[in-house]
């Protein structure tokens, strides 16, 4: 790999031990992939965890004097503010206090502090042709493929490294000739509303590996519908990247999409392999009871709470109803009164919070509700389970305390 002057520097410890640290992580990469070089990054965003390793991995760039270049937003923990042990989220001290380290760290390391998991929708929006670094699921198939942008699948961790060093090496997405599709999906479905692309984008395991060229979609997509297929194909498999024909900045036409090529190979979905996804992937419930709902992972729009308040304005909910969303989203339904009706009903609007996170703890057993695929799968492993329905449906099991 060939190196400038200023990376060789900071390589060298020129700048310290922490960009030394994080320099040394981005080469060992480039030199994994047989990268040529290293390229400059305008934009970054790490997927904090909030769990151990990731937090003493940050420390440790912090504590060796690292600070960011390219200051990177971030991913969700969970808000000290709506968690902590004398609430009625009450979460243990240990977890209080790893969630203050991680938030120490990525303050000292000159992190954005959203806490956003769609930075790509308002916060942190690159432009077409934007070399960055993004890692977190829905995000580098959002940056990729809706807005043309550049960024491998990135770790937070490597993620973190080239917001610190301001560099990426040079391979895989970031190259022209890496960015064409090589499966056409024909998707017969009808696509309703932004559950449709949660379904199509489990459909991983039809789809198969590689870059997915999508036709048959409506002429409309809204940033919802595109965040949620982004997050769903990475949680049903590992794509960076897709097209959507006469759609995405890189697909005007089906050869464009292709670089002139033939597809390797052909898929049909339909509204059949919907179904069979949720029946699959749902669990079970006692008698139909629910215990609560859940949305927003990724996180919630502004439109997507107004839209559940309409839906429940007036009413009582049966069981509890938390909508995870930005803070900015927070603020503003604060500010419109969203809050005040979704608060009524018996609805909690929740900033900053990720579904994957010690503080549901209490959910623990019991099984929820949800539109979202990958909220159903990451808590599993704390054994707290889901329902998968559309969104309406969901609204309607809130309200009632079942789902049929």
């Amino acid at each position: 790999m060939v190196l400038n002057d200023d990376q060789k520097a900071m390589l060298d410890g020129k700048m310290g031990k922490g960009a030394a640290y994080a320099m040394k992580i981005q080469v060992s990469i480039g030199e994994a992939f047989d990268a040529p070089r290293m390229v400059p990054i305008t934009r970054a965003h790490v997927a904090l965890s909030n769990q151990e390793g990731d937090t003493w991995f940050a420390e440790k760039l912090y504590n060796a004097g690292a600070r960011c270049r390219i200051a990177p937003t971030v991913n969700p923990g969970f808000c000290l503010a709506h968690f902590d042990k004398n609430s009625k989220h009450p979460v243990s001290e240990e977890d209080a206090a790893l969630m203050r380290r991680t938030d120490a760290a990525y303050r000292g390391l000159g992190a954005i502090l959203s806490y956003n998991c769609t930075p790509y929708l308002a916060s942190n929006v690159p432009n077409f042709g934007e070399v960055c670094a993004f890692s977190e699921s829905s995000a580098t198939p959002y940056v990729n493929a809706v807005w043309g942008a550049r960024s491998n699948r990135e770790s937070a961790n490597s993620a973190l490294c080239a917001a610190v060093s301001g560099y990426v090496p040079e391979y895989g997405l970031l190259l022209d000739e890496n960015r064409k599709g090589n499966i056409l999906v024909h998707v017969e479905a009808e696509m309703k509303s932004p559950y449709e692309y949660h379904c199509l984008g489990m459909m991983g395991d039809k789809i198969g590996e590689g870059i997915p060229v999508f036709v048959g979609l409506p002429k409309y997509i809204s940033p919802e519908s595109l965040r949620n297929l982004g997050a769903q194909l990475n949680t049903s498999g590992a794509y960076g990247m897709f097209h959507i024909v006469g759609f995405t900045p890189e697909a005007p036409t089906l050869e464009a999409a292709f670089g002139g090529k033939k597809p390797e190979r052909e898929v049909v979905i339909t509204d059949q392999d919907f179904r069979e996804f949720e029946e699959k992937f749902s669990d079970e419930t006692n008698n139909g009871k629910i215990d609560f709902a859940m949305f927003g992972c990724p996180h919630f729009t502004l439109k997507e709470a107004m839209y559940i308040a309409k839906k429940i304005e007036g009413k009582k909910l049966a069981v509890p109803m938390y909508i995870l969303v930005s803070c900015a989203a927070d603020e503003m339904a604060q500010r419109m009164g969203v809050k005040d009706v979704l608060t009524a009903a018996g609805a909690e609007l929740i900033p900053d919070t990720c579904a994957d996170e010690p503080c549901w703890h209490y959910l623990k057993g019991k099984v929820g509700i949800t539109e979202s695929p990958k909220c159903a799968y990451y808590p599993r492993r704390r054994n707290i389970h889901f329902v998968i329905r559309d969104l309406d449906t969901c609204i309607e099991s809130a309200l009632t305390g079942e789902v049929k």
